[in-house]
């Protein structure tokens, strides 16, 4: 999705340098637990590093936080985003982040401890040093020795953040609430002292990439004992004794005798009396103890997929991945059930947990299946709150943040996102409710006075079929424009039209079925048989923009080359446009540089393929490090040479690593995380938003996965690859419960009462799935 831009290290053709980081980068950036030796059968936690992704731009933080918590109390570090391991100061530990963004928002709260008088207001300035040779992470905890002699540990619940300080020995020993600075623009904040232990805000703020409605957060921080003195501040003028201010407050512990301070600090996003009910459902324990269950949270979520075979590297970047694709959504809704809704008004959930912060544009590609698959009850409840914000706002959401639309990216994502929880059977009971919702938004496009844009260009799209590149066209309303990038709007729209044709089928809606398939087929109106590629159309209907395909235009944070993979409802249709399978292959060789691959993949992926994390543009080859060809290599399913999709996905996969550099691009709210659990178990949704798993070999010998039975009746699938390795990487035949099958794909049905699928491998590729009726199917 959209990246800040920003001065930066990139890795390019650093090879030396990521080859150092990848000897060092564990002992340096993880704590010993997870250094050490990964043994089978240990707890999945351990394998966990929440450093990696948090340098060069990967943009996840290291704190604390539960399965998609309300809170995720991190250190801040002056980054945009949070937290960067090339920093040594931090500036607060803030309560909200969102992994892998590309632009500032949360942050609220910084928080951090301190010696001495209070002298100065602004954390930039009052920040502490700290060195990583004392930091240390894992699931649900985070601790950092400061520099000024102060150890900080923190935790989480779904609705709080803990923390726990020690102190030196002193009578002034000071924990500052910053409410005036955050991560996105401020537009008010408010702080009280109740009483000698608890400390009130409320924080305004807005924007994320661009400007968007205001959105206020609640907090309520209660600490474990008096504190011996406090105070307020607004600007830089601090007054002691005040227990009103604007922008912070500070207060203060004599630790001559008990070094340790602990509080809680509950979040709401509905009002005060939010947050205080979250702190008497949540508060009142130890950090201790609060540490102690985030860990069995980490522990019994991870534990439901269990791997055998591969190195420990490998096992660390995988349950790192899955970890972060386990961290948003999050939990919107107050422990009585309220929340705000889209219309800013409150609202209660009954019998759903309501979930927010949707980057939808990213997540609708991989992460939405990889939950419905392991957290369908979680992943019904999110379809649920999407559903719901229609209902109380009038339009469905493009990229959410806690209670408003930021607007941000383009096409019509919400629609795979549905549609494919209404394939996974978790829309039961909410099927027409969402099918209403989801053909308002495919027919039309939101009011003027409706924040949300939708389908922007859809008076455009319907009437001709495309939606127009329109170069300097003002924007409506914040965000981003669909007028911007017309021809990857064209592409989103359509895989939109094709997996809402599809429900719309499945629910009896036969002509609605039919409109939608017809207007899938629409990405054939930007094919531009003179280019072989496709191409923008400007307003009137005339091809516009370079030729080239590497310097197209009208393609959002991509290249035609990037983009002419993303037709999943109808890859024979595209493979004919551009000559058929073996012209399709030849470009596809071309695209992943397959000569170069198959001699030295490690090579290819970082000197080839990824030229720096916000590198979009002007590109002939693969980009892993960003959503819109994610899916390519899935592409060779469908040409009849499958090896080759594991050849590119496996070399795909040496860019995770288990240092901080070891994230692909932005993570985006775990997509980057979940692309790579479900390319190492090898199964993959090639048809985002339907129901169909492209199967390339796993990189494991052995996946055992726990599923709810409520969805799966099977209630586990066990995956086997024995021996898979760089050399024995190519499938050569395959088992499902038993029996022999050649198809490169399955569908969720399949997937549903399947036990065990089991491949065969060897050291080179064969017959399997080559046959015109292995591959994926076309959706009509």
């Amino acid at each position: 999705m959209r990246r800040f831009r920003r001065t930066r290290r990139t890795r390019g053709a650093g090879g030396v340098l990521a080859a150092v980081v990848a000897l060092l980068g564990a002992a340096l950036a993880a704590p010993p637990a997870q250094a050490a030796a990964a043994r089978p059968g240990a707890d999945p936690t351990t394998y966990v590093n929440p450093f990696i992704g948090t340098e060069n731009e990967g943009n996840t933080y290291p704190g604390a936080a539960v399965p998609f918590g309300m809170v995720q109390f991190s250190p801040d570090t002056g980054h945009n985003t949070g937290y960067d391991h090339s920093q040594n100061h931090i500036r607060g530990f803030s309560l909200v982040h969102l992994s892998g963004v590309g632009c500032g928002l949360g942050g609220d709260l910084p928080v951090l401890p301190a010696t001495g008088d209070i002298t100065r207001t602004d954390n930039a300035q009052y920040q502490a040093e700290f060195s990583h040779d004392t930091e240390q992470a894992s699931p649900g905890y985070y601790k950092v020795d400061l520099k000024n002699g102060i150890r900080a540990e923190l935790t989480a619940s779904a609705r709080t953040g803990v923390q726990r300080y020690t102190f030196p020995a002193t009578d002034k020993a000071d924990v500052l609430l910053d409410a005036g600075q955050s991560l996105h623009s401020m537009v008010s904040s408010r702080v009280e002292v109740l009483d000698n232990r608890t400390v009130r805000t409320a924080i305004t703020g807005r924007g994320f990439c661009q400007d968007t409605k205001p959105y206020t957060v609640y907090t309520i921080t209660r600490f474990d004992r008096p504190f011996t003195a406090y105070g307020t501040w607004d600007g830089s003028a601090v007054t002691a004794g005040s227990r009103t201010g604007r922008d912070g407050a500070y207060v203060r512990f004599d630790t001559s005798r008990d070094r340790t301070v602990e509080a809680t600090t509950a979040l709401s996003y509905v009002d005060a009396r939010g947050a205080a009910v979250n702190l008497r459902a949540e508060g009142g324990r130890s950090f201790d103890r609060v540490r102690a269950a985030a860990h069995r949270a980490w522990r019994d979520r991870l534990d439901d997929v269990r791997v055998q075979g591969g190195a420990d590297t490998l096992r660390r970047t995988f349950y790192s991945s899955l970890y972060r694709s386990f961290l948003a959504p999050n939990i919107g809704s107050d422990a009585d059930g309220r929340y705000t809704g889209w219309d800013q008004k409150t609202h209660r959930a009954r019998d759903f947990t309501y979930y927010q912060n949707w980057s939808l544009w990213d997540t609708y590609r991989t992460q939405s299946q990889l939950l419905s698959l392991l957290a369908p009850r979680e992943a019904r409840d999110m379809a649920i709150s999407v559903v719901r914000i229609d209902e109380e706002s009038g339009w469905l959401p493009k990229w959410g943040y806690g209670t408003v639309e930021t607007n941000i990216m383009t096409g019509d994502p919400v629609t795979p996102f549905l549609t494919n929880a209404f394939q996974q059977g978790l829309l039961k009971g909410y099927e027409e409710r969402a099918y209403r919702a989801l053909k308002k938004n495919a027919d039309g496009v939101p009011p003027a006075g409706s924040p949300a844009v939708g389908r922007e260009a859809n008076k455009e799209y319907l009437a001709g079929g495309f939606a127009p590149y329109v170069k300097g066209r003002p924007h409506a309303k914040p965000g981003d424009s669909d007028y911007d990038h017309g021809a990857s709007a064209t592409l989103e729209y359509a895989l939109s039209d094709a997996m809402l044709a599809q429900m719309a089928r499945a629910l009896g809606h036969d002509a609605d079925a039919a409109r939608y398939a017809a207007r899938a087929q629409d990405y054939r109106r930007i094919f531009d048989p003179s280019t072989g590629f496709f191409r923008a159309r400007d307003a009137s209907g005339a091809f516009t923009g370079p030729a080239d395909p590497a310097r197209s235009e009208g393609f959002h944070e991509g290249t035609a080359w990037q983009y002419q993979w993303l037709v999943p409802q109808d890859l024979p249709g595209m493979i004919g446009l551009i000559g058929g399978e073996q012209a399709a292959d030849a470009r596809l060789d071309s695209f992943f540089a397959y000569d170069q691959l198959v001699k030295d993949p490690a090579r290819t992926a970082r000197q080839v393929w990824v030229n720096g994390p916000y590198d979009y543009y002007n590109a002939d080859k693969y980009n892993p490090q960003n959503e819109p060809d994610l899916i390519a290599p899935y592409t060779y399913l469908s040409t009849g040479q499958p090896w080759k999709t594991t050849d590119v996905v496996h070399a795909a996969l040496t860019l995770f690593t288990d240092t901080p550099t070891g994230m692909t691009g932005n993570d985006d709210l775990g997509t980057m995380s979940a692309w790579n659990v479900l390319s190492s178990i090898g199964v993959y949704p090639v048809q985002p938003g339907y129901s169909t798993w492209g199967l390339s070999t796993p990189v494991f010998d052995r996946v055992d996965l726990t599923l709810d039975r409520r969805y799966h009746p099977r209630g586990a699938l066990t995956i086997t690859a024995p021996g898979t390795s760089d050399a024995r990487r190519y499938v050569r035949s395959a088992r499902v419960d038993g029996s022999p099958y050649g198809r490169t794909y399955l569908t969720t049905d399949t997937l549903r009462h399947t036990r065990s699928l089991a491949f065969t491998v060897g050291t080179a590729p064969s017959s399997w799935g080559t046959g015109p009726e292995d591959a994926p199917p076309a959706l009509h």
